[in-house]
């Protein structure tokens, strides 16, 4: 059976000198094994809501909570602990990879602070294969990479102390739609390799489409509709999902990773 792994209750967040809240009264929950798409567009709630869930914000009002505990904010020992548990893959590569550190260093650093017990440097060079690039990739810096090479590299350092939860805010919408269509089958691979669940905050609906078993639509700081991606998608019920869903000309065909078992892409 499932379990449960994130829960947000009636999260409201108001930053100083908005007129209205960017979280107004949020409730979801995340299942372990159950990848989740919120789909919303750009000053929905959905980054705010990214933020609070990884502990980077504390709410106005309400509260979430990870396995039954309110998800730790600062340092300490249960901050800690919960950063084995959940990582993160942000948008733009670029300004998340230290510019001045080597790929190996970057990949290896969190294994070193978090899991010191391990051997940061196999787990390197482990990660490294998983999502294609070469070993001597290890030794260069970030500015010397593709986009979607660093993009990787950023998906392997939240892979590298095998959380349950990665929190992927728009992961792929910097990237061209080649490289974009790649880094997604490879997520894919990954998310179901690891044993990960994955939160994928996104405005593109085949991006959800192709990670996700459930989605939830945000609209001003609200969730509108939630349910399974295919449901969500095929037969929305809120007139703002209609109208995200009609704003996309073709929505791409569908795949699961089991109608993907067998493929193999050549490394970008």
């Amino acid at each position: 059976m499932n379990s449960e792994l994130f829960r947000a209750e009636d999260v409201r967040m108001v930053h100083p000198g908005m007129r209205r809240p960017a979280l107004d009264g949020v409730n979801l929950t995340i299942e372990s094994g159950r990848n989740l798409g919120i789909i919303g567009e750009s000053g929905s709630g959905k980054s705010t809501l990214a933020r609070i869930m990884l502990g980077l914000q504390s709410p106005t009002a309400g509260t979430v909570l990870y396995r039954g505990e309110p998800v730790p904010t600062g340092r300490g020992r249960r901050a800690r602990e919960f950063r084995r548990s959940v990582q993160v893959v942000l948008q733009d590569p670029f300004t998340s990879l230290n510019p001045r550190m080597p790929v190996g260093k970057i990949i290896a650093e969190p294994v070193r602070a978090l899991r010191p017990k391990w051997d940061a440097e196999a787990r390197t060079f482990e990660l490294l294969a998983a999502v294609e690039l070469p070993a001597d990739v290890a030794q260069r810096l970030p500015r010397e990479l593709s986009g979607g090479q660093r993009q990787r590299v950023a998906i392997a350092r939240a892979l590298a102390v095998r959380p349950e939860v990665v929190i992927a805010d728009e992961p792929v919408s910097a990237l061209d739609v080649s490289v974009r269509a790649h880094v997604l089958r490879l997520l894919r691979r990954l998310v179901a390799h690891e044993e990960l669940t994955i939160a994928v905050i996104s405005h593109d609906l085949g991006i959800v489409d192709g990670l996700c078993a459930d989605a939830a639509v945000m609209s001003a700081g609200n969730i509108v509709e939630h349910g399974p991606v295919s449901q969500v998608l095929d037969a929305p019920q809120h007139p703002y999902t209609r109208e995200l869903i009609a704003s996309v000309p073709v929505l791409p065909v569908r795949k699961t990773a089991s109608r993907e078992e067998g493929e193999h892409d050549a490394p970008h």
